[in-house]
């Protein structure tokens, strides 16, 4: 009995300790009418689906863009349509069009393929120094082609021998044979200075200066020959053989010479021989020569009057 009453005892103490913790959480609040929403609504909201809509529009738009430039330029790991990069630099095949100035080191054509520069205008090379200074200059134009260097050269296929070189002092060939093919021939301005001058087989070689006076000169002589064939010096007015130390050696089978005057007498200038055969060439003091009737004796003294007028 005294167990039961124990026991009763103890959960009337608890359920007064619940009855009191409980009436102690029944605490006033003070009261909040104002409900604040949390997140977007309205036009807010909408306004943000927009932006998102038309990011992912332009995201759409730019990858088709990016996908057809790289379908249209044929982009490739090697590099872009007929631009090939690699390890010796660019390789470019078919017509390739540049609007700016190209600096390169070296263009090279592929293997059996020619290398073409086209312009509507002109083609230039340039050359420059490591101050960015022009050293050298190749146009190509319509009109002319001009080079502006220090010296120009020209060497053979293999590129050892040197053909042709010019500066401004002076102009050098070095072949072994120079042929000019017009039919005017050269022409030159000034001296020219050769060893040797000599005409195709079967053509005519001819010296002309038309208004002026053609000189050959050399320190040990001047040779002419015309191996099977004639050799012709005319001269409108004068032609002077001369020769300050040494002779004018005429060596041949037969020496004409045509168109020489004939004498006149110093006694009676209207006395002439007729129907003469034979003549005497005379000389004056002058050094003019004329003829002379050839008799027993020289005839050079009566028909020296000639010499008076030269």
């Amino acid at each position: 009995m005294m167990q039961r009453s124990e026991v009763q005892n103890a959960n009337e103490i608890t359920q007064e300790q619940f009855i009191l913790a409980s009436q102690s959480l029944h605490l006033q609040r003070p009261g909040c009418d104002a409900v604040y929403p949390v997140g977007l609504y309205g036009w807010r909201k909408r306004c943000l689906y927009f932006f998102l809509l038309l990011l992912l529009v332009t995201m759409i738009v730019n990858l088709a863009l990016t996908v057809w430039i790289i379908k249209v330029m044929n982009f490739s790991v090697d590099g872009m349509g007929n631009l090939h990069l690699n390890q010796d630099g660019i390789r470019l095949e078919g017509i390739s069009e540049f609007l700016l100035p190209l600096y390169v080191n070296e263009i090279q054509s592929r293997k059996e393929s020619l290398l073409a520069f086209r312009s509507e205008k002109n083609v230039t090379l340039n050359a420059r120094d490591e101050r960015g200074q022009l050293t050298g200059q190749l146009t190509v134009g319509p009109e002319a082609v001009e080079a502006q260097c220090q010296r120009l050269e020209v060497r053979s296929r293999d590129g050892g021998r040197l053909l042709f070189t010019a500066d401004e002092e002076e102009v050098i060939m070095t072949t072994e044979k120079f042929t000019v093919t017009g039919s005017e021939g050269a022409v030159f301005g000034h001296s020219v200075e050769t060893p040797l001058i000599q005409a195709r087989a079967s053509e005519d070689l001819r010296l002309e200066s038309p208004t002026r006076t053609l000189t050959m000169e050399a320190p040990r002589g001047v040779e002419a020959s015309a191996a099977k064939g004639p050799l012709k010096v005319s001269s409108r007015k004068d032609l002077h053989l001369e020769s300050t130390e040494g002779e004018i050696l005429l060596d041949a089978n037969t020496v004409q010479l045509g168109s020489l005057p004939l004498g006149v007498y110093t006694a009676s200038p209207g006395q002439a021989a007729h129907e003469q055969a034979v003549y005497e060439v005379c000389v004056c003091p002058s050094g003019k020569i004329y003829l002379s009737p050839a008799e027993s004796s020289s005839t050079c003294q009566a028909m020296s009057n000639i010499c008076l007028w030269s």
